[in-house]
């Protein structure tokens, strides 16, 4: 059975709600279809028109296809539908696909704060202040979620709600878990205040540099938290980055002192390399290069 069938109609394999139908693609997976009143008085077997077809949610994993039906049948589809459009707000203001994961984590957040913000319990977010410096783009995403939580379903959210939801965000972009998240902002606090340390100045947070260097460092926490590194350079790159880059070599040399203390981790040389090279444009654009310990 396949999904768009001669006269561009779907067959339905399965009602989950007035908005959603699941079918079967031509390779036997089961994917949702979202449009207004698609399931309204259907059945297994009924055809839906393409036109008539907002939103094709195709996983590619079939446990996570299952886990967002699953999640359908427990909250309202609104949810869905307002998960759907913060993230493609999110690509298109970030200009990056996301996990397709998001869809399942992010309408299930939301579903959660709704419930916490009906029954009065309050969730402080610890990590607020470093969402909003260190992922500014995502958290701008987060509060137009909020704004668009509040139009959509008639809740309004805390601004921690912008935060957590930046998260998810972050989290979507580096395919990874939200535990791992929290603890790659978390890394990224460090060595950031070991870098303002090392250096002796205030980073600009607006600077396209500072920018760039959180962007490395999201992704190195992803590779840490992976244990998927760069690949390894030659020793002789390796060592030229060193001679050529010492008093930066030492600030990553101490940020890798830092984490293995704190989190128990170890930068490879090869990370080490980038990690270096990174550090010097920063201090480049600081000016700080020229300054002794």
């Amino acid at each position: 059975m396949t999904t768009e069938i001669q006269g561009g109609a779907y067959r339905i394999s399965r009602v989950i709600g007035n908005n959603f139908v699941s079918t079967v693609d031509e390779t036997g997976r089961e994917i949702i279809l979202r449009g207004r009143g698609i399931g309204f008085k259907k059945h297994t077997g009924d055809l839906v028109p393409a036109q008539m077809v907002e939103k094709v949610y195709a996983l590619r994993d079939p446990e996570q296809s299952s886990r967002l039906q699953q999640l359908l049948a427990d909250v309202p589809p609104e949810f869905l539908e307002v998960s759907t459009e913060i993230i493609e707000m999110a690509e298109q203001r970030i200009g990056r696909r996301l996990s397709e994961n998001v869809y399942i984590t992010l309408t299930d957040h939301i579903s959660f704060a709704v419930e916490r913000l009906k029954s009065g319990v309050e969730y402080p977010n610890h990590l607020l202040w470093e969402i909003t410096n260190f992922y500014p783009a995502e958290f701008t995403v987060g509060l137009q979620a909020v704004e668009t939580i509040a139009e959509r379903l008639g809740y309004t959210l805390p601004r921690d709600e912008a935060g957590f939801i930046a998260l998810h965000i972050v989290n979507a972009e580096i395919d990874g878990k939200m535990a791992d998240m929290v603890r790659i902002t978390k890394m990224i606090r460090k060595i950031v205040s070991a870098v303002q340390d090392y250096y002796g100045v205030t980073l600009d947070e607006q600077s396209l540099d500072y920018g760039r260097f959180l962007t490395h460092l999201k992704f190195l926490g992803q590779r840490i938290t992976q244990n998927r590194y760069a690949p390894a350079d030659d020793s002789e790159f390796q060592n030229m980055i060193v001679r050529r880059y010492q008093h930066d070599y030492h600030c990553a040399e101490r940020i890798r002192a830092e984490l293995e203390e704190a989190f128990a981790i170890q930068i490879p040389p090869e990370e080490m390399t980038f990690l270096t090279i990174h550090l010097h444009r920063l201090a480049l654009s600081m000016g700080a290069t020229n300054q002794k310990e």
